[in-house]
């Protein structure tokens, strides 16, 4: 009978101490709830890059084409990006050729008319970028490039005749800024003449160096 009276004055004892630690608890949680962390967030800028689809270039350089030595070549392209990849590309190119090398060994009559020496192509190709990624200048300062492949088929207007020519090659393309490029490329042109008597396929490689706009 005493041990249980000293259990109940224990715990009558213990009581309002269990009680003002919990509610010291449950007021100190209530306080940490309350409080909001002060973060100083960073403003970060994104550049906003084009998402134009369409290309189009202009371009120079030299077409050696055979046996009618190596002439300035002009002209222009337009292309359509589909994906990251794959691009469709029309272009246009003129140049007018030298005399042949019958004509320089062998003098004569020329093999062609002034206008015959003309020789203007257009064609349709379909291009793929192999190696989209990243030029560096600086440590901090890097530029988009592309090297890509292309082929296509159309046809070429020289010495009176047009010409089926198909067409393949590679380039190298330099984004400046997110709007203009830089191009280098290389394609041969290869079509069937006949100018000198005999009929042959001809190679003719073509070097050029562009500028183009995206819109």
């Amino acid at each position: 009978m005493e041990g249980r009276l000293r259990i109940l004055l224990l715990s009558a004892l213990c009581a309002p101490c269990l009680w003002s630690a919990t509610a010291v608890a449950a007021e100190g949680g209530a306080e940490q709830q309350v409080i909001q962390p002060q973060i100083d967030r960073r403003e970060v800028g994104i550049d906003e890059i084009d998402s134009e689809d369409f290309e189009i270039s202009v371009f120079g350089g030299l077409l050696s084409t055979e046996d009618f030595g190596a002439n300035a070549v002009f002209g222009a392209r337009i292309a359509y990006h589909v994906s990251e990849g794959v691009f469709f590309e029309a272009s246009y190119g003129r140049s007018t050729t030298s005399e042949s090398s019958v004509e320089r060994v062998y003098g004569g009559l020329p093999a062609l008319t002034d206008s015959g020496r003309i020789l203007s192509y257009y064609n349709v190709s379909l291009g793929y970028n192999l190696l989209p990624g990243e030029a560096f200048v600086s440590r901090n300062w890097a530029f988009r490039t592309a090297l890509y492949v292309i082929a296509g088929a159309g046809a070429t207007r020289f010495a009176g005749d047009d010409r089926f020519t198909l067409n393949f090659g590679a380039g190298y393309r330099f984004l400046a800024t997110d709007w203009l490029a830089l191009h280098v490329d290389v394609r041969d042109h290869v079509f069937d003449i006949d100018v000198l008597g005999y009929s042959k396929t001809a190679h003719n490689l073509e070097t050029t160096a562009g500028l183009s706009i995206f819109f």
